[in-house]
């Protein structure tokens, strides 16, 4: 469990319904005694193999139809014992075999609740339900239930999130989806063609394995290195594609939805008014295209991705959804560093640029692969100034503004009375920013 829950032991709570989980779960939960199987025989195979030649068939089939069974009792026992229930505030989940505990999850405190299916899922009909919670890393879940239930159930949560009452809850439904943007797997296919760590990890494993054997004449030493190589090039291209694939971003009054997955199917939610930072990332051979990739930093959740691949001007649009009232600066609106900043950082120096406009820091780094960095007045959370001996000679600095999400966006090599007047000046819009701020609230 994690530390935004509170858990403690104790019975199903009086007038609580409570609901078990899909009757295929316990074929999931049954896998467990055999992962502890296989990781031990992965740990040390050398010992597994000295102890499965000593055994008889006999004993081989003694064992198997022992172990069997015994895995498929627990799936069921520790699926029996696994409830949930929806209050008004919180969703709690009990569980425990021996010892029973209740998890409490706030839901004033979740900040997505995304619906994934698996391959094997899919086939069954089933989904997990995963809930992105404020002050936590891992995402606590429900899997598996039947896919209708799954979304009615993140329904009904996102209501009682916003505010409705427990019986207006179950009334509400799915709230109703516009679509915005569709990616065409063609179009995803050419950027990804297109993207230089595809090609680098390529050429790697062409150049690194031919060295090698000339070097040592050795192919185990080849296959050895030529092997992870390959297989991050297939993860940044192939990979990426399958996750990637058929990529629709829909708006809703509950939040920006996400669907993608050719194999693996997600349904994500980015949450109104909870992003903290966007990047609009902007590889060098997607230029002549006029193509962006959209990525987000949200407090408290995972969701990263907004848009793996889209025109700047409808990238720009969706960007305004997400950030209202926010302007995005072009290349005009961005001010360079001084000259001498070339004597701190040669040729690269070109790349960084900052524009505060439109109610937004925003700073650009990356000549090669630009990002422009946008961060709302209103999410900044501190406000820093670094200067080391090299820069104080130059007369530079770096300013730093810090996110809610961890993240931080830097405007460097700054002229440094421009950085000690962007400094104090950031730290008031951010103040004003806070202050006139809507709430974040689902439905809103």
């Amino acid at each position: 469990m994690t530390a935004s829950q509170e858990i403690r032991p104790e019975s199903a709570p009086a007038g609580v319904r409570e609901r078990r989980l899909h009757p295929v779960t316990p074929l999931r939960r049954a896998w467990a005694p055999v992962a502890v199987v296989i990781g031990w025989a992965v740990h040390d195979p050398d010992q597994v193999q000295r102890h499965v030649t000593r055994l008889t068939t006999t004993t081989l089939v003694a064992g198997l139809a022992v172990f069997l069974p015994a895995a498929a009792l627990y799936g069921f026992l520790t699926w029996w014992v696994t409830r949930f229930a929806v209050t008004e505030t919180e969703l709690r989940i009990r569980t425990g075999l021996l010892f029973r505990r209740t998890a409490h999850i706030r839901l004033d405190r979740v900040q997505a609740i995304d619906v994934t299916q698996p391959l094997l899922a899919r086939l069954l009909g089933v989904a997990k339900l995963k809930l992105d919670v404020i002050g936590t890393e891992d995402r606590d879940e429900l899997a598996y239930l039947a896919v209708g239930e799954a979304r009615a159930l993140r329904a009904e949560l996102l209501a009682l999130a916003a505010g409705f009452a427990p019986q207006e809850a179950h009334e509400v439904g799915e709230a109703p989806s516009r679509e915005l943007v569709r990616v065409p797997p063609r179009v995803l296919a050419v950027s990804l063609l297109l993207t230089g760590a595809t090609w680098a990890m390529l050429i790697a494993a062409t150049v690194v394995p031919t060295v090698l054997w000339w070097a040592t004449d050795n192919l185990w030493t080849v296959a050895a290195s030529s092997l992870p190589l390959l297989g991050a090039a297939v993860a940044s291209s192939v990979g990426r594609f399958v996750g990637e694939y058929d990529w629709t971003l829909a708006e809703s009054p509950d939040g920006l939805r996400i669907d993608h997955g050719l194999l693996d199917r997600a349904h994500e939610t980015v949450p109104p008014g909870r992003v903290q930072a966007v990047r609009i990332v902007e590889p060098l051979l997607w230029r002549r295209l006029g193509w962006v990739r959209v990525e987000l930093d949200v407090a408290g959740s995972s969701n990263s991705l907004l848009l793996p691949v889209a025109p700047r001007e409808i990238a720009v649009s969706v960007v305004a959804r997400v950030l209202p009232g926010v302007f995005v600066p072009g290349p005009a609106h961005l001010t360079p560093p001084p000259r001498r900043a070339a004597r701190r950082l040669p040729v690269w120096w070109r790349g960084h640029g900052l524009a505060v406009v439109g109610g937004v820091f925003a700073a650009r780094h990356g000549l090669l692969k630009r990002t422009l960095s946008l961060v709302p007045h209103a999410k900044v959370q501190s406000v820093r100034l670094t200067q080391g001996p090299w820069r104080r000679a130059l007369r530079l600095a770096d300013v730093h503004v810090d996110t809610g999400a961890n993240t931080t966006v830097s405007a460097r090599l700054r002229d440094a009375d421009e950085a000690a007047r962007l400094l104090h000046a950031q730290a008031e819009r951010s103040r004003t920013g806070r202050r006139d701020a809507l709430p974040d609230r689902w439905m809103a």
